[in-house]
């Protein structure tokens, strides 16, 4: 029987203030009293970060200049008018997180060049096992906060440390009746619908919204598209003047590919688009692809970017559904509550001819969160949290006899394809007729010292996390204001093996763990326009499989290693946030040192040092911003890993006029010794511009852009993507305040851009993902 927790989700306060001028003058003529108003101009257009507020990571009601933190607060306003649809699009607007592809999935945020947790109303959600996973669905989306670093005390440990994203719902109205359609046509048959309506029951006491979101996408891809249906409720209840509560409820169902883009990157196909063809062969002689193959080049030929590792015949599928609570009340005048429940269950099912399964039978993750923030006097406030989470996973994995290198796209499905040999299939264990899968534990039936099973990701696991967390936050003068952060968690976890080998005893362990974190940061007002900050953090963090599950490792047991994951950050930055002025700027310098969850549970540490800033003008007609980031990512005299080593491997020399192949066979699994090496598959630099233009009050045009400075996409540096860039247009015109059409249209010069494939670089010398080629995309939207 499944408990659904109720969530109670503090509604989001989204001012936009405008900025209004009024002049009065009185003037007595003629014995009668004249009273002139100048009227009021209104400038913001909701559409810069400088307004701003924060609500969850470092408390609540937090203007953007008072956090020691370098954070891109994202609007509805801002979201529309950058045509936000994907995590990977925040890059538009927010510095240093510029993200894979995640086999065109991404479930996750990838910040600082590594990937970042995904929070929704402060809690984390359930999300992809190292960015693929489900897609995420923004019709439940309010505001998108996207923060740098490792989650704050309140959050608590978690497992991805880059940065955050924590996504703000939409709240109910209790005061007024308004609603919003939209409709949307875009190149390749993509179709969209979205309804969001809202409206009192009780007026200023209870009040209900409904969002209704259908996605019908095909796609450039081969064989992909995605089709998915998102229904959001939400209930906003004011009991009396001194509490809130908002309860809200998201069904998403999805079906989708996994798309993992062209398999052989040379820098040949990098820059001129050359694909070698050409079959891998097996020792045997068998054409089915498989670790070890060897391909003789046949031939160079330009391949459509289209033609991807995709089959018509895999399975790709999802359902989940989130309850979210927060609860607010003012106790005295001193000291307030707020209680934050979270409920979220996931099933998924995928199972792929090229022999990767994940089946997630049954996912359900609670929490329940308590704040108490208590104001000793003006200057001294402490928020007391109190937290406990509960993760159940039951979830199958097979990915060990995945073979990509080997496969010629250019050449039939067949090519593509992998049925398991007999002896393979030895190694897994049937879930059900057909589908093979890993056991969730290692065992030597025929007791010659090592193991006889393929493993991957199967477990059926739970865990308790209970945590306790105290911030002081204090005013020490007009300017300087710190403040200073513990929390401590509580880790009983257990797993065991769901579908043990025939005549063998199910393996299962279990591990308790203390994980700490703390922070300290500070914020000093230079003058009223500028504030100077300093912050640094110490967190320990899991490392987790599928849907947050944890895996029996080596010895059947669960590795203390998952619990020994060191986060740390050092960040100095400057905020300018002039009260008079339509201008908002800030830069941060920042140092961080983290572990990435590799592709066979282990961890790799890695450090990063670079310089990111963002500026903002908001003043009608006008609106630009711009962001640039440099990072310098480096292993952190630590151990990495590929699939192959190299590109070159999956080939001989056959053709040594097309490749000088080495002959090693691929994939070949290829650990690198501890170095200080760069981290492949992230750019130096990148910079992002925006803007817009009300050519009248009705017609507004705009624009945007991304360039991304070369970087390496294979460890050895043997290939490259060059430096590239896109450009984005966009005009909408208003047929009447309610009514709007907007046409964007997407990489009008038609760059042949690429991206890595997976986070962390293990299919570095494997795969590339092909970006979109121009697009456009036509929207209407009316709101009554």
């Amino acid at each position: 029987m499944k408990h659904a927790y109720l969530a109670l989700s503090l509604a989001t306060i989204l001012n936009t203030p405008l900025v209004a001028f009024a002049a009065e003058k009185t003037q007595v003529k003629d014995s009668i009293e004249h009273i002139e108003v100048a009227g009021q101009v209104i400038k913001s257009q909701g559409l810069s970060v400088k307004n701003e507020t924060i609500d969850g990571p470092f408390g609540d009601n937090l203007a953007l200049q008072d956090i020691a933190r370098s954070v891109t607060p994202i609007s509805s306003e801002l979201i529309e008018q950058l045509n936000i649809t994907t995590l990977q699009d925040v890059l538009a607007v927010s510095p240093n997180t510029y993200s894979a592809s995640g086999f065109g999935a991404p479930s996750l945020p990838t910040i600082r060049g590594q990937l970042g947790e995904l929070f929704q109303d402060g809690t984390r959600r359930q999300a992809g096992n190292n960015g693929f996973g489900v897609p995420l669905s923004f019709n439940s989306v309010e505001q998108i906060d996207v923060v740098k670093g490792a989650p704050p005390v309140l959050f608590g440990s978690s497992q991805r440390n880059g940065g955050f994203v924590n996504l703000q719902s939409k709240v109910a109205s209790t005061d007024e009746s308004k609603g919003k359609a939209s409709l949307s046509a875009g190149r390749w048959d993509q179709y969209s619908a979205q309804i969001d309506y809202t409206a009192p029951i009780i007026k200023d006491k209870v009040g209900f919204r409904v969002s209704y979101e259908h996605l019908d996408h095909g796609s450039y891809y081969d064989y992909s598209g995605t089709k998915s249906d998102s229904l959001f409720a939400a209930l906003r209840i004011l009991p009396d003047d001194k509490s809130t509560w908002d309860i809200n409820f998201e069904l998403y169902q999805v079906e989708f590919t996994d798309n993992a883009g062209i398999n052989r990157p040379t820098q040949a196909l990098i820059d001129d688009g050359l694909y070698i063809t050409g079959q891998g062969v097996q020792a045997n002689g068998s054409t089915v692809p498989a670790a070890g193959s060897i391909v003789s080049p046949t031939g160079q030929v330009n391949i459509d970017r289209s033609t991807v590792l995709t089959d018509p015949d895999n399975q790709n599928e999802a359902t989940t559904y989130l309850i979210h609570s927060i609860y607010k009340r003012e106790l005295s005048a001193n000291a307030s509550l707020k209680n934050i429940t979270y409920f979220q269950h996931l099933q998924r099912e995928e199972i792929a001819q090229n022999s990767f399964v994940e089946i997630i039978d049954g996912a359900d993750t609670a929490q329940n969160r308590t704040e108490l923030t208590y104001s000793w006097n003006d200057e001294q406030q402490t928020i007391f949290a109190f937290d406990v989470r509960y993760n159940k996973v039951l979830g199958y994995s097979q990915f060990t006899t995945e073979a990509d290198l080997p496969i010629d796209l250019t050449g039939p499905l067949s090519n593509r394809r992998i049925p398991l040999t007999d002896a393979q299939k030895a190694r897994l264990v049937e879930l059900r007729p057909g589908v093979f899968v890993s056991p969730g534990a290692q065992y030597d039936i025929d007791n010659d010292g090592s193991g006889d099973f393929n493993l991957s990701d199967t477990t059926d696991s739970r865990s308790w996390q209970t945590g306790f967390a105290i911030q002081q936050d204090s005013g020490w003068t007009d300017k300087l204001h710190t403040s200073v952060g513990y929390r401590v968690d509580y880790y009983d976890v257990e797993a065991r093996d769901p579908i043990a080998p025939q005549g063998q005893t199910a393996a299962s362990d279990s591990i308790n763990d203390t994980l700490q974190s703390g922070q300290v940061s500070f914020n000093y007002k230079l003058n009223a326009d500028f504030t100077g900050y300093g912050a640094a953090s110490y967190n320990e963090a899991t490392s987790n499989s599928m849907a947050g599950g944890n895996v029996l490792g080596g010895g059947n047991v669960i590795s203390a290693q998952n619990f020994a994951t060191e986060n740390t950050l050092v960040e100095f930055g400057l905020k300018y946030a002039p009260i008079d002025s339509d201008w908002y700027a800030d830069g941060a310098v920042f140092s961080q040192r983290r572990s990435l969850r590799n592709r066979d549970g282990s961890n790799t540490g890695i450090r990063t040092t670079g310089f990111e800033s963002q500026v903002f003008y908001d003043a009608y007609p006008y609106w630009l911003s711009a962001g640039y980031s440099y990072i310098d990512a480096r292993y952190d005299n630590s151990a990495s890993s590929q699939d192959s080593a190299q590109v070159a491997d999956a080939f001989d020399n056959s053709r040594p006029d097309i490749i000088a192949g080495t002959g090693v066979g691929a994939p070949s699994f290829t650990p690198f010794a501890p170095s200080n090496s760069q981290v492949q598959g992230i750019p130096e630099q990148s910079f992002s511009f925006n803007g817009n233009y009300s050519i009248t009050s009705k017609w507004q045009t705009g624009f945007s852009g991304l360039y991304t400075k070369s970087y390496p996409l294979d460890f050895l540096q043997t290939v490259k993507i060059r430096d590239q860039y896109t450009l984005n247009v966009n005009t909408s015109y208003a047929f009447t305040p309610s009514t709007k059409l907007r046409l964007d249209v997407n990489n009008i010069t038609n760059q042949k851009n690429w991206r890595p494939v997976f986070e962390g670089g293990y299919f570095g010398a494997t795969l590339a993902f092909p970006e979109l080629p121009i697009n456009a995309k036509l929207t209407l939207t009316h709101k009554f």
